[in-house]
């Protein structure tokens, strides 16, 4: 990638807010429909962010994601993922992830391994939840401009560990989901 890797750069700097841009932002998701990839996605309702450019364990994220709004290329999965066996967005029109840890990477950034734990909220039920995480400038930016940020997340769950298990002779258990964010700092 043309950006460079975001690495921690001042001592004990209070974290900052950053607030995410919903049009540079895409939550996507891919299941298996009877053994053939789909791909969907989620819009974000809301974000809190707050970014410690000095110490990047002590970063956080509160996500609520628009279960409601989901949405996949075929109009009779989107009705069966929001319907009562699957989503249940009638009743639970939000999907919550707040992070719990942030694991740094080998070389100590936010990148090349580095994970993000996190309490994933879906249909009611509160699970664990970890993702593999790179947060980026963005290209072209001197090493000290972290006013733009890149967020590139990844990870897989099961549906039926938060009682989305309808259709199991159509979808596979496992949902892998790619997040790509863009952020600006607000503080």
């Amino acid at each position: 990638m043309a950006a460079a890797l975001l690495a921690p750069q001042q001592p004990a700097a209070a974290p900052t807010p950053y607030r995410l841009d919903p049009e540079a932002t895409q939550v996507r998701f891919t299941f298996l429909l009877s053994g053939q990839p789909q791909h969907g996605r989620i819009p974000v309702r809301d974000a809190r962010i707050r970014i410690d450019p000095g110490n990047l364990i002590r970063s956080e994220a509160n996500i609520i994601l628009s279960a409601s709004r989901a949405r996949t290329g075929l109009i009779f999965a989107t009705e069966a993922l929001k319907s009562p066996s699957v989503l249940n967005t009638a009743r639970f029109p939000e999907i919550r992830f707040r992070s719990t840890r942030v694991h740094l990477g080998p070389d100590g950034r936010l990148s090349g391994g580095a994970r993000i734990d996190g309490d994933l909220t879906l249909r009611g039920i509160t699970r664990p939840l970890t993702l593999q995480a790179a947060l980026y400038r963005r290209p072209g930016t001197a090493p000290d401009d972290l006013r733009e940020l890149e967020v590139h997340l990844s990870g897989r769950l099961s549906r039926a560990a938060f009682g989305a298990a309808g259709y199991p002779d159509l979808v596979a258990d496992q949902v892998t989901l790619a997040i790509k964010a863009r952020l600006h700092q607000s503080g």
